[in-house]
């Protein structure tokens, strides 16, 4: 973990409640990081409901396939978390850890092996040696407690300078409910999840089924909407859990994702992931300023992320940012090979509010100092306007520094 924090961190963290029908606990196995917890256990001590999403990659950690596997049977009990070992690229090695892994936290918790969840975050290609938390399971169990949650989201961290949580309440049919979320991520950050690992847990009584379509739809504008640096990482997880205990106040159980009490819940749902995907990005290893990129005018939709996330990704757009210049040149060259429609004589492009090209050009009106004060701020928004459709899309970056190669160029070592 990195000694400074990052600029761009929260300035204050929320009180995240303790939400009932989850327990948690953290422990420090010196799986990599020495005197730092790095295993979290969460215990759900009656089934949760459990949705989740994964990496695309084409080489998915071990704990990945574990979690695919056990998803079709939707109930959760409990999820074990490392940090320092990603325990992927392990081939047969990593297969033996995640077994024993779930067979050591069923039977800490007194639940199914298809009942439990894992996840690892880390270093890629290093055995891990789960005979290391294995043995701690049992008494992180019977220490696991409900105001927990700052203290989770540090032990999931790798070279994260701060803890990512986030909480929001809503009502279904009136009873209040509430959602509680941590996260973790700093580089491999990119659509399709990215190294970031997130478990949200509520205590509304939502099916799986129901948690399964919320979580996809609310995934694309939020965690699918971010990237650090343009690579996907092997290991992205993000599961959604609810408890059920608002049964007690008298919620109704939610059976169809169509159903219109979760409006107020999906917006919570939705508003919280994004959250948390942006306290991602904002501590981008060696990150200082944070940057939106607005694309309209695309044919489509899909059309304007593509663009957007062609400038998100061009190394040389994010050091233009990192250098505080205004350079929009290369925001030109990002679009023109995003391999979308776009018409050069048509584009437009803003700095904040500066407009500094519009119709294939430097704006006439185009001021050099207003557009560089623009470009000393940390949060930068970037606009494009492709003028060709109603196609819109909004993507958020970081830009990158001379740490981000220092942290990246010893990480293993």
């Amino acid at each position: 973990m990195s000694a400074s924090v990052s600029p761009l961190a929260p300035k204050s963290y929320p009180d995240m409640p303790s939400l009932r029908g989850v327990r948690m606990a953290t422990a420090a196995a010196g799986i990599k990081y020495k005197n730092r917890t790095d295993v979290l256990l969460m215990v759900f001590d009656r089934p949760a409901a459990v949705a989740g999403v994964f990496t695309r990659s084409k080489c998915p950690s071990a704990p990945v396939d574990f979690c695919r596997a056990n998803l079709s049977h939707g109930v959760a009990r409990a999820v074990v978390v490392n940090s320092g070992n990603a325990n992927a690229f392990t081939g047969v090695k990593g297969k033996a850890a995640t077994a024993l892994t779930a067979k050591s936290a069923a039977e800490a918790v007194g639940c199914g092996e298809n009942e439990v969840y894992l996840a690892s975050t880390g270093v890629i290609g290093e055995p891990l040696d789960a005979t290391k938390f294995a043995g701690v399971l049992g008494d992180m169990n019977r220490t696991a407690a409900g105001d927990f949650w700052q203290e989770a989201a540090k032990a999931i961290m790798t070279t994260d300078t701060y803890p990512k949580v986030a909480t929001r309440t809503a009502e279904i049919g009136g009873v209040k409910v509430t959602i509680n979320g941590i996260a973790k991520g700093a580089g491999m950050i990119a659509p399709d999840m990215a190294t970031m690992l997130s478990f949200v847990v509520t205590d509304a009584d939502i099916a799986s089924p129901v948690l399964q379509t919320l979580l996809a739809a609310g995934v694309g504008p939020s965690f699918n909407s971010v990237t650090v640096d343009s690579d996907t990482s092997t290991s992205d997880t993000l599961m959604l859990f609810a408890t059920g205990a608002a049964v007690e106040d008298g919620q109704a159980r939610v059976e169809s994702p169509d159903d219109p009490r979760l409006s107020g819940f999906r917006a919570a749902l939705n508003d919280l992931l994004k959250d948390l995907a942006l306290q991602v990005v904002r501590d981008g290893e060696g990150a200082r300023k944070m940057v939106e990129i607005t694309v309209t005018g695309a044919e489509s939709d899909a059309a304007a992320k593509k663009v957007a996330l062609s400038i998100a990704n061009s190394p040389l757009v994010k050091t233009a940012i990192a250098g505080e210049d205004a350079n929009w040149g290369r925001i030109v060259m990002a679009v023109g090979k995003s391999g979308e429609m776009a018409d050069r004589d048509r584009l437009a492009i803003w700095f904040g509010d500066v407009r500094v090209a519009v119709e294939g050009e430097r704006d006439p009106g185009y001021s050099e100092a207003a557009t560089t004060a623009v470009m000393q701020r940390e949060d930068i928004p970037v606009k494009v306007d492709l003028g060709l459709g109603s196609g819109t899309a909004t993507v958020w970056t970081c830009d990158l520094t001379k740490e981000y190669v220092a942290i990246n160029g010893d990480y293993r070592s």
